[in-house]
């Protein structure tokens, strides 16, 4: 036998019940019509059974089918089990499924017909006992189904709410793992540009120690100025990871298409080659669109740089509001490497291809798309982007 687990609240429910069908007894003992050929013996008999009903409501929980048909067929021959009937067919309708519910209320209406055939002929108070016993019985099961529905829909209800809160609290945990995501990309971007400039120079003083002073000090400059805005991003990137929040528009400036001639010309100083052809002159692009394409050109610099130092780059940039804005970076074959690359670069470092992989992710969200093939010996990166005017 299933063991049931009883709260405080069911105890005090399960004693409220009884003591409502003892009380039920009590004040409809009056109203129960009893044959005199019975005399008292049998009322003190009716009422110890209907006080034995009314003990084993306290089973309703573990066992309320066949209490209830006890408690029915026991109520065809005594008066006093009224009660406890009601509150036995109530459980059954409120805690057990339709089909036992069913069978339940055909057994207690079953008689029904023949006392509806017999009514005519049927003394009057005994008749009224019957129509008001038949009218409680299916008061009881009404509200036995009315809080088994009640039940359901509450039990529905909270499921949905719960639902709808995992959901919410799915789509936050989204939105913040896509916003550390834009943090990672904007620290791979950024800090792996002003590293690999700060590497180029480092190297070529390395190979070069006897460089002229004036060479000397002007790569020192150009170093110490990456450090200090490597530094001052990585400052700016921690911070946003530690407020939980995600690169917002207006944290800090953000870099535009008019700002690839300052890339270039930062290339050019740590000793690229590079050609750059356009932005187109006009109107400016939305600033998604700019800033997604100056990422793609900054960091095709930055891989030509660890991949192929020394080799001349092409940097195309047209379009407008009707085609769309293109952006294509092509590399030459580099130059045949010495035993230490002038550049200082002595392979291809960490990476590991994720800096294209978040290029393609970067045109994707913004609406394009992003190509990465070798070409001609070299490497081409070609990106197109939406240019919504």
């Amino acid at each position: 036998m299933r063991r049931i687990h009883r709260t405080g609240r069911d105890w005090g429910t399960d004693l409220g019940l009884v003591l409502f069908a003892a009380c039920f007894a009590a004040v409809s003992s009056q109203s129960i019509p009893v044959p005199e050929d019975l005399g008292r013996g049998w009322r003190t008999l009716d009422q110890v059974a209907g006080g034995l009903g009314c003990a084993a409501l306290l089973l309703r929980r573990r066992r309320p089918v066949p209490l209830a048909v006890a408690l029915i067929l026991a109520g065809t021959q005594t008066h006093y089990m009224t009660g406890p009937a009601m509150v036995a067919v109530f459980t059954v309708a409120a805690t057990r499924p339709w089909r036992a519910t069913a069978w339940v209320a055909a057994l207690v209406f079953a008689p029904l017909p023949v006392f509806l055939w017999q009514l005519p002929d049927m003394p009057v108070d005994r008749a009224g006992s019957a129509l008001t016993y038949f009218a409680l019985i299916a008061g009881a099961i009404g509200w036995g189904l009315f809080r088994r529905s009640r039940g359901q829909l509450i039990a529905s209800l909270r499921a949905r709410a719960e639902l709808a809160e995992a959901d919410a609290e799915y789509r936050a945990e989204r939105a913040r793992m896509e916003a550390r995501e834009e943090v990672a990309r904007e620290m791979h971007d950024v800090l792996g540009h002003r590293l690999t400039l700060l590497s180029v120079h480092a190297g070529a003083l390395e190979f070069n120690p006897g460089a002229p002073r004036a060479e000397i000090e002007r790569a020192a400059g150009v170093m110490r100025e990456s450090a200090h805005l490597a530094l001052r991003d990585l400052r700016e990137v921690i911070g946003v990871l530690r407020s939980g929040s995600g690169l917002g528009e207006g944290e800090r400036p953000q870099p535009e298409l008019a700002d690839l001639d300052r890339l270039v010309a930062q290339a050019r100083e740590a000793g690229g080659r590079i050609e750059l052809t356009g932005p187109p002159v006009g109107d400016a692009p939305p600033k998604l669109v700019g800033r997604t394409a100056y990422r793609i050109v900054q960091e095709a610099l930055t891989n030509v740089r660890r991949h192929a130092p020394g080799a001349a780059v092409d940097v195309r940039v047209a379009g407008g509001p009707e085609d769309g804005l293109t952006v294509d970076v092509r590399n030459s074959r580099p130059p045949a490497r010495r035993t230490e690359p002038a550049d200082g670069v002595t392979g291809p470092g960490p990476g590991g291809g994720q800096g294209l992989v978040g290029l393609a992710e970067r045109a994707r969200l913004a609406g394009g798309e992003l190509t990465a093939l070798p070409a001609d010996g070299g490497f081409r990166v070609h990106a197109w982007l939406p240019w919504q005017s």
